[in-house]
């Protein structure tokens, strides 16, 4: 099976959640992974001038997902199994830039790491790995 696209990624994320779709914005589908950015507003604040720890954890996951994805196809029932955090600087309130990339894509399991930083720095602000359990029949054979 070949990668999903940028944009029928992205397509596929809106349509997940048409009540309201994530604020998400695919920038690059490759073999290695995703990455994905979040325009960071007021709303993703908390006390102390930084993004909240529950935003980056939501962006790790949706990394990680989109990550599989990209490599399965659009299966939206594939689901979270464990995600382990570590925030590692204060992050500042600019765009959120997240990386997943893919460890391992099982029949049953696929493991993501993902890197997140703020907009215009290359030091990590937390750094995640998430496991996602895929549905039956969802991984084709390989070729």
């Amino acid at each position: 099976m070949s990668l999903m696209s940028r944009a029928e990624l992205q397509s596929f994320l809106d349509a997940a959640f048409p009540d309201l779709p994530p604020p998400y914005i695919i920038e690059e589908v490759a073999p290695w992974g995703v990455r994905i950015r979040l325009p960071v507003t007021q709303a993703h604040s908390r006390p102390g001038g930084t993004v909240a720890g529950p935003t980056l954890m939501a962006m790790a996951d949706a990394a990680a997902w989109l990550a599989i994805l990209a490599h399965i196809g659009p299966v939206a029932l594939a689901v979270t199994t464990s995600l382990h955090i570590d925030f590692l600087r204060k992050p500042a309130l600019v765009d959120l830039l997240a990386e997943g990339h893919l460890l391992k894509l099982g029949k049953q399991l696929a493991v993501a790491d993902v890197g997140l930083h703020s907009e215009g720095q290359d030091e990590l602000v937390a750094k995640a790995q998430v496991t996602y359990s895929i549905p039956p029949a969802s991984v084709p054979p390989p070729s």
